[in-house]
């Protein structure tokens, strides 16, 4: 005589337990709070910012570089000749301004 054995009802559950857990835990470890897929956000996001910074970066440096070509050490006539004619809207005696 053969007997067929049926997994029990606790078996049953277990299983089914373990591959509920498991299946979370992938579903968290891929798309959770500090899942794969929000860890690339965050690299993309830091990857911006860092450009954001070597621009603003390098504006600063110009602004600097102005800044310091204007100042009582160092002047530069022609930064000066040219903010005084965009800031004051000044022309020289020998140009003819067109509008």
């Amino acid at each position: 005589m053969t007997r067929k054995s049926t997994p029990s009802l606790g078996t049953l559950l277990f299983f089914a337990a373990a591959f509920l857990l498991s299946a979370y835990f992938t579903f968290a470890a891929v798309q959770g709070d500090y899942g794969l897929f929000r860890r690339i956000e965050i690299e993309a996001d830091a990857e911006g910012l860092q450009k954001d910074l070597d621009r603003l970066k390098q504006d600063i440096a110009q602004m600097e570089n102005l800044t310091r070509r204007l100042s009582d050490d160092y002047l530069d006539l022609d930064l000066l000749d040219e903010q005084a004619r965009s800031v004051l809207g000044l022309a020289r005696a020998d140009e003819i301004i067109v509008d």
